[in-house]
């Protein structure tokens, strides 16, 4: 088969070869693009110690990178809903190379927040949740394999550049660091982005109840009703969850560890968040998203109690390993869970929101943690914070396993 026939023969189709391919580069590319997530809590003890801020302040910048995250997902995604998914790819791309340059020139810490979130949150935006969507209606099959490999880029980006962005921070600075980043982004982005060109095909965006969308009727609530539910387990999930992701690097050297162990903890950490990732794909594929959900967020809350419990180097290694094993899946379960419930033609717009509400619970969170950590000199009770939010998650993902099954049974009572 060569490449003219793998994009012409059949590439409509779903599962296939075209469908790979693309699913191929959407990893290659969120790996490059979500650089805007992972770099800025890399270089949190660096920027507060130029800037001689406290910590609470030092972690604003990670706070509104998520905001605008999470805005730019919701803003970008339905352009992909109207457009394809290629010229937002290109404008993230630019938004994130230009953010890079501001934040290297930036002589205040208020300039710097700004442009991490204005412009490498909000470009970076473009390269999780308007990507997951948009693979979503190249398979059927394996759409829970798909959508979760696709977001397996997020964390292939945070298994990478934490060492990249360490590495070249202690040798050249921080500075010099952030524009080679903005020139290595517009380079590589946007050519592959071009690959991605070509729009889903009308029948993948056909609602066929056998493939999705059966589930919603049964649950005796309104779809919007049902999104803002999702929209709450989102925020919970991701407060707890942001506590190890923001703050492991400050945290090893609180603890007179070191940054350089806390940047390698975080790698391991989202290294086996790519396996969860991926095999919460297969899990997905077989007991639905919300079982997914029930499963990662159960997991997760074993973590942050063990990281509650125990603080010594190697323990650290091993937890943040566990915690990444645990808690991989469950952002993406969102999208599949979306897919399941509700119209194709409104994918990429209803998982940008839902996982903006995971941004959220991630920006809230790092601040959050930053601010407990100030006004008790440690981040024990940081933990507990999340440990409290991550109870409420697994409430909510609980409610909607069991809310099906409990409302037939109202029905036939009645």
């Amino acid at each position: 088969m060569n490449l003219i026939s793998l994009f012409r023969d059949g590439a409509d189709e779903p599962e296939s070869p075209y469908a790979w391919l693309r699913l191929s580069v959407a990893v290659l590319i969120g790996t490059i693009g979500n650089v805007g997530m992972w770099s800025v809590a890399v270089t949190l003890p660096l920027v507060q110690a130029e800037f001689g801020v406290d910590r609470a302040a030092a972690s604003l910048p990670y706070t509104f990178t998520m905001i605008g995250f999470g805005a730019g997902a919701i803003v970008l995604g339905r352009v992909v809903d109207k457009i394809g998914i290629l010229l937002p790819l290109i404008g993230g791309a630019l938004m994130l190379s230009a953010g890079y340059l501001l934040t290297a020139a930036a002589p205040t810490i208020g300039l710097y927040t700004i442009a991490q979130g204005a412009l490498i949150g909000t470009g970076t935006g473009a390269f999780f949740a308007p990507m997951m969507a948009d693979i979503s209606h190249w398979f059927v099959k394996r759409r829970g394999i798909a959508v979760t490999v696709c977001a397996a880029g997020n964390y292939l980006a945070g298994a990478v550049w934490p060492i990249v962005v360490q590495h070249f921070s202690s040798t050249v600075g921080w500075r010099a660091t952030h524009v080679g980043i903005a020139i290595f982004c517009v380079l590589t982005i946007i050519p592959l982005s071009f690959v991605l060109r070509r729009r889903p095909p009308e029948h993948a965006f056909a609602f066929n109840p056998a493939e999705g969308g059966g589930q919603r009727p049964a649950m005796g609530v309104s779809p919007n009703m049902l999104m803002a539910i999702m929209c709450v387990a989102g925020v919970a999930c991701c407060m707890a969850m942001s506590m190890p992701q923001v703050h492991i690097v400050a945290y090893c050297g609180d603890l007179g560890y070191g940054v350089a162990r806390g940047a390698e903890m975080l790698s391991l950490m989202l290294a086996f968040g790519i396996i969860s990732r991926i095999a919460s794909g297969f899990i997905a594929d077989r007991v639905g998203g919300v079982g997914t959900l029930v499963i990662g967020s159960a997991l997760q809350g074993v973590a942050l109690v063990l990281y509650f419990m125990f603080d010594g180097l190697v323990s650290l290694y091993v937890i943040s390993a566990l915690f990444g094993l645990f808690q991989g899946g469950i952002v993406p379960s969102y999208a599949i869970i979306v897919r399941e419930y509700f119209s194709p033609r409104e994918a990429a717009t209803r998982v940008s929101i839902v996982i903006t509400a995971t941004i959220a619970g991630m920006a809230l969170g790092g601040w959050l943690s930053g601010v407990i950590f100030d006004l008790t000199g440690s981040y024990r009770a940081a933990f507990g914070n999340g440990i409290a939010w991550n109870l409420l998650n697994l409430t909510i993902a609980l409610w909607l396993l069991t809310k099906p099954k409990r409302h037939q049974r109202a029905l036939a009572a009645a």
